[in-house]
């Protein structure tokens, strides 16, 4: 499904189906971006069903607002998704969500839009901030960190083999000038790497660093998982689109613990009961895009959608 703004929505029959759907319930968008997934979502619900969206995107929050107004079924918050459990709250009090989608992907307004300084196709700000009226843009930290953090960013959130060079060629070029401009940063990135993987730009992996890094995606990730958990009704789904590894290593370890349980020390006697602590039930594989989904959208090329269900 493409929109006005040209953002097609990745796995959307999949992760709405992975919902299970009841036309009463009420159910949570945690990253609503351009709507797409929201308006399916409405779209199976009775007159009685409620959905409430969070985005911490200004622009994203315009476009929700502008559905709020046309269906009252539907409330959006400006807000991160660590902040899902106390949005709930106030949308719903005591009552508990029958879904929670979450889709972690940085949608095509953002990559397509040169003032966000998400991509480097065309130069723009070196900004990537998702809440673009909060905290510092990415030129900061990136002429203000040390060298060693430079590395361990490029390295840990990247996975970038040149970490090192690539950090220690920054601290040398913004010596002589700061470096304020997406096509500036990626230009000196494909210079120390010298090649480049058939499809992807050398400054990628950077890229993708800083943005998890500066916007705290993987922490905010973390804290929204565990509180999906706490305001999902008995047998409410969680269903989560992660679009790299190291979302998806967090989301897949996370929802195989919550299933698994305490686990005891294997020489100790097996208990009848079922193991304590476990609150999700998985339900199927790991989905993918389809063959003809990503010919439509490369973007869906890396996208994998896990589902579970909430344990009574």
């Amino acid at each position: 499904m493409a929109n006005s703004t040209g953002h097609q929505t990745v796995l959307l029959e999949e992760a709405v189906a992975g919902l299970s759907i009841k036309p009463e319930g009420s159910y949570v968008d945690a990253t609503f971006g351009r709507g797409g997934h929201s308006r399916a979502i409405l779209a199976r619900l009775a007159s009685s069903g409620r959905l409430l969206g969070l985005d911490r995107d200004p622009e994203a929050v315009a476009a929700g607002r502008e559905l709020a107004a046309a269906d009252p079924r539907f409330s959006i918050v400006h807000a991160p998704f660590s902040s899902l459990a106390s949005c709930w709250r106030a949308f719903a009090g005591a009552s508990r969500a029958q879904g929670i989608l979450m889709d972690l992907g940085v949608s095509s307004p953002q990559l397509d839009q040169p003032e966000r300084g998400f991509g480097f196709m065309r130069d723009g700000p070196l900004d990537m901030r998702m809440d673009s009226g909060n905290g510092a843009p990415a030129s900061e930290w990136v002429n203000t960190a040390e060298e060693r953090e430079l590395a361990h960013v490029f390295w840990t959130y990247g996975e970038e083999r040149h970490a090192r060079r690539i950090a220690k060629r920054i601290v040398q070029a913004r010596e002589q000038a700061p470096l304020m401009r997406t096509t500036q940063l990626a230009d000196l990135i494909a210079s120390v790497i010298g090649r480049r993987e058939p499809g992807k730009h050398p400054a990628t992996r950077c890229f993708q660093a800083i943005r998890i890094h500066i916007n705290r995606e993987l922490d905010e990730l973390r804290e929204a998982l565990d509180q999906a958990v706490e305001i999902l009704a008995p047998d409410g789904r969680l269903a989560v689109i992660s679009f790299h590894s190291l979302e998806d290593r967090i989301v897949k370890r996370f929802m195989r613990e919550q299933a698994r349980g305490e686990q005891l020390p294997r020489n100790l006697p097996v208990r009848e009961q079922p193991a304590a602590g476990r609150t999700l039930r998985l339900v199927g594989k790991a989905a993918h895009a389809s063959e003809s989904e990503v010919a439509r959208n490369p973007r869906a090329r890396s996208a994998v959608l896990r589902v579970a269900e909430r344990l009574p």
